[in-house]
């Protein structure tokens, strides 16, 4: 079985380990074009030796939005930030990827160190927050609007559309953030999705809206490039949406052209109660694998190279996704490679740093 730092090929891309950057909204964008910040804080996890930079949750309308300050791509004007990130990055051998997403009745939020509450609108805010249905997320949260057809028939191209502009920003992977209690994950599960149209009730239609975003998306994003679906398995409540159903999912969205499932979980009830503890996610990624036949990514608590490195060797995932850990450490794949007795090329810039017999990176090797 390969390692943590063996290369994994997708379709036409290839990562030099399977080490990702979780996409992790900075709350630090302007009119939903990423900055500065967005530049060193993707292309630092480039330069400390990740495979794949996931670019945070971008909004493909101005509605969907978790904040004002969240980065976009729902205009033309949006895509040379980004493109300036994904040159960087890719200087430094990583792959860059972006995560497409809309918040639903998780929109027009203030950031989180600013409470995370209801924004308003002299806060930069908005009322026309919608849903699958007109139920909040929680008290004191605004009331969606339930979408009609039209609505949803609008989002769908709002992906398309976005997935359009990710390429004409070079990203080479896409993900779909139908997690977290975001809009899609807001269809997917009956706690959150009360309609009793093709959108609502049944398997089928509840599933109905991420599978067509996911063909449309794929029907405008090149077949040799990557397209990955975050999933939570499981509200972590009873009644909701749970691991049975994502893995059937699952198989459905490998028929429309997904390559990877992205393993989350939780975000779509307020107050569940999930158990947090090392790794409490990978047996998701592991199940979904198994049980759909689809390449999955674990990501949750994982922190230490030994515990990244039997995820992979075991077999119970493709790729490992990290996230506070990286905040904490940027440089963590090469200390992970030092732990792990494997030598691992550093950025010449830094080879007065590296241990001994490390080789640097060179671009194309």
């Amino acid at each position: 079985m390969p390692g943590l730092f063996d290369p994994l090929t997708i379709r036409g891309v290839t990562l030099r380990n399977r080490i990702g950057m979780s996409p992790m909204c900075q709350y630090s964008a302007t009119n939903g074009q990423a900055t500065n910040w967005h530049l060193v804080h993707c292309g630092s996890r480039a330069v400390g030796g990740v495979g794949l930079v996931m670019v945070e949750a971008t909004a493909v309308t101005p509605q969907g939005r978790i904040s004002s300050h969240d980065v976009g791509l729902w205009n033309d004007t949006q895509v040379e930030p980004l493109a300036r990130i994904v040159r960087f990055a890719e200087e430094h051998g990583a792959v860059v990827g972006v995560q497409l997403a809309h918040a639903g009745r998780k929109a027009s939020t203030r950031r989180p160190w600013e409470g995370g509450t209801t924004a308003s609108l002299d806060e930069g805010g908005w009322e026309d927050v919608v849903a699958p249905s007109a139920v909040p997320f929680a008290a004191g949260h605004l009331v969606p609007q339930a979408l009609d057809l039209a609505g949803i028939a609008g989002i769908v191209r709002a992906f398309a559309d976005a997935a359009r502009r990710a390429r004409a920003a070079g990203m080479r992977v896409i993900e779909l953030h139908a997690a977290h209690g975001y809009l899609m994950h807001q269809f997917l599960s009956p706690l959150s999705n009360h309609r009793d149209d093709q959108y609502g009730g049944t398997f089928e239609n509840r599933t109905r809206l991420v599978r067509e975003v996911a063909r449309a998306v794929r029907g405008t994003w090149p077949e040799k490039l990557p397209l990955f679906v975050r999933l939570s398995a499981t509200d972590w409540t009873d009644g909701g949406w749970d691991v049975p159903q994502t893995v059937e999912l699952a198989r459905l969205l490998k028929d429309d052209g997904v390559d990877l499932i992205d393993c989350s979980s939780g975000g779509n009830v307020s107050g569940a109660r999930i158990p947090f503890a090392p790794g409490y996610q990978v047996p998701f990624a592991e199940q979904v694998r198994r049980e759909a036949g689809i390449a999955t990514a674990a990501v949750g608590l994982i922190t230490e190279a030994v515990q990244a490195n039997e995820i992979i060797q075991s077999g119970r995932a493709d790729l490992v996704l990290l996230a506070r850990e990286l905040l904490r450490d940027p440089h963590w794949p090469l200390h992970a490679a030092q732990q792990l007795q494997h030598v691992e090329p550093w950025p010449a810039q830094y080879l007065r740093a590296a241990p001994k017999g490390t080789v640097p990176f060179r671009k194309g090797g």
